[in-house]
């Protein structure tokens, strides 16, 4: 299956701390299982921490397929379309965990600002 139409890291994680919202997201993509979905499991995170560094752990991941095939891409082990799926994928999820790191610190900033 194509990498892009798989979820984010954080949709996941955001699936697993809400799991009434999870069949939703697993009846709009009806292919995919538990399996192809590792941050969704059964038992959700309890607090905004766990999620992050779930959401973290995924990001992490992503970014050493993206190596991974790119490493097996220049050893000649894998098709150049899969090198950019995986490449692609690592990238988004950068970039998620980038938005997001600069929402938190915005939000932090706001709440420094705030009158006490």
């Amino acid at each position: 299956m194509i990498e892009a139409l798989t979820l984010s890291a954080f949709d996941r994680a955001a699936a697993s701390a809400r799991p009434e919202a999870a069949p939703v997201q697993r009846a709009a993509l009806p292919a995919m299982t538990g399996a192809a979905m590792p941050g969704l499991d059964a038992a959700a995170p309890a607090d905004f921490g766990q999620i992050m560094a779930s959401f973290a752990s995924g990001v992490r991941n992503d970014l050493r397929a993206g190596e991974a095939a790119s490493i097996a891409g220049i050893q000649g082990k894998v098709s150049t379309q899969q090198v950019v799926e995986a490449v692609m994928s690592a990238e988004q999820s950068l970039q998620t965990a980038v938005a997001i790191r600069d929402k938190v610190v915005s939000a932090y900033l706001e709440l420094s600002r705030m009158a006490i």
